[in-house]
């Protein structure tokens, strides 16, 4: 008996354990799921590391592993790229079962993001960059990184941007990855990054280099700025935003808003902005001509055809009115812009095929310039421009996924066309009386069909990264003057254009990231490069002769990449090199005879044998406090005519910029200090008549403050001790050769609500 006792204590001893083990066991496993955000299927063939732990996620994104306090996770997947979850993230696991993540097919190019509103869960504070909603020309959004300036010829509107030195057509500006507009104004007064409107807008991407060829030809970089996404709703839902801003210097008053009704099968969102301003003063107090008056009014309407199928339609008008262009002969008087779009998206449950998108869009563009409100003494004619300009197509796109790779495989098509005449009314002379027409764009078009393809595979830590495509390009003109014919012959060209781009990046340890692409690109002249007939639309005050049998202009670059963090520090350098063949310039032509005798002479569009451009970025963001961060961005860029031995023309100095920013009260007032120096610019074309741009310094103050859950109020003063400088990039005061000078001392506020 005695011994059956100590027997069933042994085995009740041995069962408590056991239950107890299966217990600590079944408490220490954690099981988790894998889900896209956007689509939320699952993503199989993730791998995984957690200490001493690895696996894969299965075919419905599941796995599971045991904890192990303080550890942190490491995620790695081709299509989702690689992340971290610390201790916190994954006691949330626990709780919640699931994991999200976002695709990041551009991190695999060279790429700089600029977010115009971050997403953030609900219950963090408010985004407080609502201003960059409120810019009426997103030039200005793009001019926030050092590697980004603009061609200035106004003083508050229509700024052209520039990157790495290239300009106008050798940058790829789209909308979705598809759309974009034509300028319709000889002189680019309104430039296609004018007709993008900023209160629709959610990040743009600025993809460095000639490498993201899915999008397009983007000779120096592609631009892609990028919508809002479809939000549907399981209840009606009404949302919205009002902002309104206030500069001081120039009176310049900003007012935007949005409001959306979705549900669980539409969302239907209307906007509007409207901006104007006066002339501003600059660090010296001299006056600079700037008025301008812009509005953008638009709408989008989805729908949610299935669980997998989305169709979205938008539509935009742009309206810009009276605004001043101190640089130029004329100022716009009107500027009229539509731009539709319409697109569909399909998601695919299968193993190879996830999804399919088709786009087709058109933008006219209306333009309207003259010279009645020039202080003219004498006037010696009066002159006007009414050009018009429409740019349409259609892009078709499929996404396959494997285990190790992605496939992009599309094609797209895209036609724009330009037709303008300039009436010179004589007031004076021997012609007083008497008006000419001058055939600005002659009736020219350009059409580009292409197919492309993007593969993405991983090799162990390695991820490359192929681009191609390949393009037909025809242009002509359908209204050609007797005097271009003569000077260029034929006028109609068929060029075949095939580009390409290869790219690594890999990961070394934890903590440094290494990338690498080189790619070689064709790009055919555009249409002013082309067609424009005996108008002075560069920098200098000469007139130019568009060229057709210009060659496409070849960018054989190397890319280089390297970033290092860790927990509170994130160092980037990007450097690049560029050496350019038949580079598309022009050159003074004396057998050719102006078509106004006050002009200097004429250019002809010509290609250069052979060109150079490199250069580096850099940005440095560092959590130096709790509450404090910095950031430090330079940039900078060599460029060399390798035929005339002398600079190229139009190239931005070292630019550098150091921002201080505080998070104070949960999150609610957010200071910032920024500090800007630009140094001499003393590389100079004197080709194209350029003068040397002395150094300047900036100071710029800046206060955000959440004052309610739905409310935020910024106010600051930009240029706080009033320098009086201007950019490199900004072109002189017509008559006088003097400056565009940028704005001295300038107090904003600017307050916005939404529900």
């Amino acid at each position: 008996m005695y011994y059956n006792k100590i027997l069933y204590k042994k085995l009740l001893m041995l069962i408590i354990c056991a239950v107890v083990s299966l217990t600590a066991t079944a408490q220490d496993k954690i099981e988790g799921q894998l889900l896209d955000r956007l689509t939320e299927l699952p993503i199989h063939h993730a791998t995984f590391e957690y200490g001493s732990q690895n696996g894969i996620t299965d075919a419905n994104g599941k796995f599971s592993f045991i904890y192990e306090k303080g550890l942190m996770m490491t995620f790695s997947h081709i299509n989702y790229g690689e992340w971290i979850l610390n201790d916190n993230k994954i006691l949330d696991l626990e709780k919640l079962g699931v994991v999200y993540r976002d695709q990041v097919t551009v991190s695999l190019h060279p790429v700089t993001i600029i977010t115009l509103r971050a997403k953030k869960a609900p219950q963090e504070h408010l985004e407080l960059e609502y201003r960059d909603q409120l810019s009426h020309d997103a030039a200005t959004i793009l001019n926030q990184k050092p590697s980004l300036n603009s061609i200035r010829k106004g003083g508050n509107y229509g700024f052209d941007p520039v990157f790495r030195g290239f300009k106008y057509d050798q940058l790829n500006i789209v909308l979705n990855g598809s759309q974009s507009a034509t300028a319709a104004c000889p002189n680019r007064m309104d430039p296609p990054t004018s007709q993008m409107a900023p209160n629709m807008l959610s990040r743009i991407e600025v993809l460095k280099g000639p490498h993201a060829l899915r999008y397009g030809v983007g000779f120096g970089a592609t631009i892609n700025f990028v919508s809002e996404k479809l939000r549907f709703s399981n209840e009606n839902e009404i949302y919205g935003r009002v902002s309104s801003g206030y500069d001081g210097n120039g009176s310049v008053l900003r007012n935007e808003g949005r409001i959306g009704f979705s549900g669980k099968k539409y969302d239907f969102t209307i906007f509007s902005s409207w901006s104007q301003g006066d002339d501003y003063t600059s660090g010296d107090g001299t006056t600079i001509s700037s008025s301008f008056n812009r509005g953008s009014f638009g709408s989008t309407l989805g729908f949610k055809l299935s669980e997998k199928s989305e169709l979205n339609l938008s539509a935009v008008y742009n309206v810009a009115r009276d605004a001043d262009f101190p640089a130029l002969p004329m100022d716009l008087r009107n500027d009229d812009t539509w731009l539709f779009n319409a697109r569909h998206d399909i998601k695919f449950d299968k193993d190879q095929l996830r999804s399919w998108n088709t786009t087709v869009f058109a933008s006219f563009v209306d333009h309207l310039m003259d010279n009645l409100l020039k202080p003219l003494n004498p006037r010696m004619l009066n002159t006007q421009t009414n050009a018009t300009t429409y740019n349409f197509g259609g892009r078709t796109e499929g996404e396959w996924q494997f285990i190790n790779s992605k496939l992009f495989v599309g094609a797209d098509f895209r036609q724009e066309g330009a037709e303008g005449v300039r009436e010179r009314e004589f007031l004076m002379g021997p012609n007083s009386g008497n008006t000419v027409q001058d055939n600005a764009w002659q009736d020219g078009y350009i059409s580009k069909t292409s197919v492309f393809g993007e593969l993405h595979y991983k090799i162990n830590k390695t991820r490359f990264i192929i681009s191609t495509r390949i393009e037909l390009n025809n242009a002509d003109i359908k209204d050609p003057t007797d005097a271009f014919e003569q000077a260029n012959g034929n006028t109609r060209v068929t060029q075949f254009n095939p580009s390409i781009s290869l790219g690594a990046t890999r990961k070394f340890g934890k903590r440094f990231t290494l990338g690498a692409w080189v790619a070689r690109a064709k790009r055919s002249a555009g249409l002013t490069e082309r067609y424009i007939n005996f108008f002075p639309v560069g920098q200098d005050p000469f007139e130019l002769l568009g060229n057709p049998k210009l060659n496409a202009e070849i960018n054989n670059q190397l890319d280089i990449s390297l970033q290092w963090q860790n927990k509170n520090t994130i160092i980037g350098v990007d450097v690049f090199a560029g050496y350019l063949q038949d580079y598309i310039s022009s050159f003074i032509d004396p057998n050719l005879s102006p078509v106004i005798s006050m002009s200097p002479g004429v250019r002809r569009f010509t290609n250069i044998e052979d060109a150079l451009k490199t250069g580096f970025e850099i940005n440095w963001g560092q959590q130096i406090l709790t509450r404090l961060e910095q950031q430090v961005g330079i940039a900078y860029t060599y460029a060399e005519d390798l035929e005339r031995d002398e600079p190229l023309p139009e190239i931005a100095p070292l630019d550098f910029r150091y921002t201080l920013s505080g998070n104070f009260l949960k999150g609610k007032l957010l200071p910032q200090l920024t500090f800007r120096h630009v140094l001499e610019q003393s590389r100079i074309s004197e080709e194209f008549g350029e003068t040397k741009t002395p150094a300047f310094t900036n100071l710029n103050l800046r206060l955000a403050y959440q004052f309610s859950k739905s409310g935020n109020i910024t106010a600051g003063i930009n240029n706080i001790f009033n320098q009086n400088y201007y950019e490199h990039l900004s072109r002189s005061v017509r008559g006088n050769n003097t400056p565009i000078f940028a704005p001295g001392r300038n107090a904003f506020a600017s307050v916005n609500f939404t529900f």
